[in-house]
């Protein structure tokens, strides 16, 4: 089992808790877990983050360029399709704005979610989960009504047994 990392995973630790003046150590590790094929995330997370043009951007584009799988095969697709099948029929729980950027094609929240089903990851986003948000559908919402597991950042790490020191 492997895990799927969302854009909001890279952009919050950037912009947050994980800076790269601050926190060099964070993306390092990132490289060295997806190289160990623990993490990855998908070309439409890459596209999200080159679309900043900065330095998290600059990071995705060399350092993380080999993780980003490709959402362009069988399963994927087939996953994918599904999800949008639902999201559309949720018009009673979701408004239709929510509906309509979940099921846009350079959107890479359903995509994550679709890869994540295909290959048996965990989702790992910083949504969180909430049944009653009408102006968005969560990953977590969607995680949860199709038994895709996931979690945050912090969460995957304590899985994966990471500590930080200072030196």
């Amino acid at each position: 089992m492997g895990y799927v990392l969302d854009a909001n995973v890279f952009i919050e630790a950037y912009q947050r808790y994980y800076a790269f003046d601050l926190v060099p150590d964070f993306w390092d590790l990132l490289v060295a877990l997806a190289a160990r094929g623990q993490i990855l995330s998908i070309d439409r997370v890459k596209a999200e983050l080159i679309e900043r043009q900065d330095s998290l951007s600059q990071w995705a584009q060399n350092a993380f360029n080999p993780y980003f799988a490709a959402t362009s095969d069988r399963g994927v697709l087939q996953e994918y399709r599904i999800l949008i099948q639902w999201a559309v029929r949720q018009t009673s729980r979701f408004r239709q704005a929510a509906i309509n950027e979940f099921a846009q094609n350079t959107v890479a929240d359903a995509w994550v979610i679709a890869y994540a089903k295909a290959y048996g990851h965990v989702v790992i986003t910083e949504e969180k989960y909430n049944p009653k948000a009408r102006k968005k559908i969560l990953i977590p919402v969607v995680c949860k009504a199709f038994s895709v597991p996931y979690m945050d950042t912090f969460d995957m790490l304590r899985q994966l047994n990471i500590r930080f020191s200072i030196v």
